[in-house]
C-alpha cells in the first residue's frame, strides 16, 4: 500500500509540474502546431507535431492521460516526430472546459474528473475525426497507427476496435475493451506495463485470454521495478535530495522501462512502416 501511494503521489506531482516538457518542447527544431479538427458539431483542438524527412510519413495517433493534453504530451508528440512520423495529438477536453475551453482552461485538478466523465461515443468521434485529418495531410503516407497512455492507453485499445484501417495499436498501462468488443479488432496491440501497477496489470491475463479466443494478436510486456506512468515519469527531473524514501530508485525503474519501452515501440513501427 505504501509503495502504491508513493506511485500515485508522484505521477499526480510529475504530471502537474511539467516545466521540462514545455522546454523541451519549445527547443525542438521540427515544425508544431494546433489545427481546429471540426465534426458533427464540435472543435477538437489537436496538436499536430511534423518529422523532419523527405519522404512522406506514417501518423500515429496520440491520445494523452487522463490529466488531459499536458506539456508532456506536446513533448512526446514531438519525440514521435522526431524518429519520422506525424504525430496528432487530439485534447479530448476540448469545448468542455468552463467558457468552452479546452485541457488548460481547467482549474488545478479538475481535468482528470472531465476526462473520466467523457462519454464513449463522443471520444470515439473526436479520435477518428482527428485520425482522418492526420491521414489527409500531403505528408502523410496513408498509414495509421495509435498510441495511448494511462487512460488514453485504454483507449487506444478501444479505438483497435472501432478503426478496421489501423495498423498497430500501443496500449501504455490501460485496461482492455470488453471481451465482446474484442472481435472487431483488426490491427496488432502491443501492450507496454509497469511491474508495479497491480491495478492494471491484474487485466492483462483476460486480455490475453480474451484476445486469444478472438485469434487476435496481442504483445504485453511487463517492466519490473517501473510505475504506472513510466514513459512521463521516466524522463522528467530525478527527484531531489529531500524526495521522499525510495524516490530515486522508482526513478531510475522508470527511466530504464521508459528506454526500454521506446525501443521497443520504434521497432515495431519500423517494421510496419
Amino acid at each position: 500500500m505504501a509503495k502504491f501511494t508513493l506511485l500515485l503521489i508522484l505521477g499526480l506531482s510529475a504530471a502537474s509540474a511539467q516545466d521540462w516538457a514545455r522546454q523541451a518542447v519549445d527547443k525542438s527544431p521540427r515544425h508544431r502546431e494546433w489545427v481546429t479538427v471540426k465534426h458533427d458539431g464540435r472543435s477538437v483542438e489537436t496538436f499536430i507535431a511534423y518529422p523532419e524527412i523527405s519522404t512522406k510519413a506514417p501518423v500515429v495517433l496520440v491520445i494523452h492521460e487522463i490529466f488531459g493534453h499536458t506539456d508532456w504530451v506536446e513533448e512526446v508528440a514531438d519525440e514521435f516526430a522526431e524518429a519520422g512520423y506525424i504525430a496528432v495529438a487530439p485534447d479530448l477536453l476540448s469545448g468542455m472546459a468552463p467558457g468552452g475551453g479546452r485541457t488548460k482552461d481547467f482549474a488545478a485538478g479538475r481535468a482528470t474528473e472531465a476526462v473520466g466523465k467523457l462519454p464513449p461515443d463522443q471520444i470515439t468521434a473526436d479520435l477518428n475525426a482527428a485520425a482522418d485529418y492526420g491521414l489527409k495531410l500531403p505528408a502523410s503516407n496513408g498509414k495509421l497507427f495509435v498510441a495511448g497512455f494511462c487512460w488514453g492507453g485504454g483507449q487506444s485499445f478501444r479505438f483497435a476496435t472501432n478503426r478496421p484501417d489501423l495498423k498497430a495499436a500501443f496500449v501504455f498501462y490501460g485496461p482492455p475493451p470488453a471481451a465482446a468488443e474484442i472481435a472487431r479488432i483488426k490491427a496488432p496491440v502491443y501492450g507496454f506495463y509497469a511491474g508495479n501497477d497491480a491495478r492494471i496489470d491484474a487485466t492483462i491475463p483476460d486480455a490475453t485470454k480474451d484476445m486469444k479466443a478472438a485469434n487476435k494478436s496481442y504483445e504485453p510486456v511487463t517492466y519490473e521495478g517501473a510505475g504506472h506512468g513510466f514513459m512521463r515519469a521516466g524522463e522528467g527531473p530525478a527527484p531531489g535530495a529531500d524526495a521522499k524514501q525510495g524516490a530515486e530508485e522508482m526513478y531510475q525503474a522508470n527511466k530504464k522501462a521508459r528506454a526500454e519501452a521506446w525501443t521497443r515501440m520504434k521497432a515495431i513501427l519500423k517494421k510496419a512502416f
